[in-house]
């Protein structure tokens, strides 16, 4: 019923799950991952106990192909199962019952494990794989589904689009730094799930993603000149000389908080706020 990739990131820093299905939220079931422990994908008949068990094996050190072995080996029910595993170092592992209902198969390397079942051919499988080899330049999350778009693209799940998910897993990279779950979306309804998919990991990245400080402004100047009047035109009440309180509260209620740097903007932030502000003239440089 699904395609999907595990991975591990090249520095070991972060694991993620992508996958794609004609069911009903897909990602509710299928992934599953613990930050620098790995990650995994339970799918065809889901065996949702595989993922704690699974998550708990890995955590002491057990490697992915014997992981794999152990669930499969205690599940009666293992010639309908499909699993993917991929630990925080070594290669991935993939298991495909003999019952799966075909075409259904898998792929594995150093890091990786793709595999789908019902899907139109082997083809979806070797475009995840041979897209995430070639994504290396990528952000990991983009690299992700830039393969799941890929696997679409070959023909997918044979009977059609109706769920997407991505889960990325980085320790300390959740939201304000509180919890190790870097990304979380869900597709759970939607005839290009896909596609809806990167339309989320897009706003999720400008909401949450945190800034790059060789690209951070100096919040002087000209540019705080230029922010004052932005949020001057937005109602705000601001400081010409210091809108850096006036700035932050703007931020907080657009969602952007995740980018806020003392004494500075993003670039980004600065992007969206010229965005959303009505026009005014671009502040006048000096001679």
């Amino acid at each position: 019923m699904t395609f999907s990739l595990v991975a591990r990131s090249a520095d070991g820093r972060l694991h993620g799950v992508v996958v794609a299905s004609k069911f009903l939220a897909a990602g509710a079931l299928v992934p599953a991952a613990e930050a620098e422990i790995g990650a995994l994908a339970t799918q065809a008949h889901v065996n949702l106990a595989y993922r704690p068990q699974g998550l708990a094996l890995l955590r002491t050190g057990v490697a992915a192909a014997d992981v794999v072995a152990g669930l499969v080996a205690a599940d009666g029910d293992r010639a309908h199962r499909q699993l993917g595993v991929v630990g925080a170092t070594g290669p991935g592992a993939t298991w495909t019952g003999p019952a799966c209902h075909p075409w259904a198969g898998g792929r594995t390397g150093d890091g990786w494990a793709a595999q789908g079942n019902i899907l139109a051919g082997p083809e979806v499988v070797d475009a995840l794989a041979d897209a995430w080899l070639a994504g290396s330049a990528l952000p990991f999350a983009d690299r992700l589904v830039a393969a799941l778009r890929a696997g679409d693209e070959a023909g997918g799940d044979r009977r059609g689009r109706q769920s997407a998910g991505l889960l990325v897993v980085e320790r300390g990279g959740g939201y304000a730094g509180t919890s190790d779950v870097l990304v979380d979306l869900r597709v759970d309804d939607h005839p290009d799930p896909v596609t809806e998919l990167e339309r989320l990991l897009a706003v999720h990245t400008l909401l949450f993603s945190r800034p790059d400080p060789a690209t951070l402004l100096d919040l002087s100047g000209a540019v705080a000149e230029e922010v004052a009047t932005l949020l001057a035109a937005l109602g705000h009440q601001v400081a010409a000389e210091d809108p850096e309180e006036a700035l932050f509260s703007w931020a907080a209620l657009e969602n952007l908080e995740e980018r806020l740097v003392p004494g500075h903007i993003d670039p980004v932030v600065l992007t969206h706020l010229r965005s959303v502000a009505p026009h005014v003239p671009a502040p006048r440089q000096a001679s």
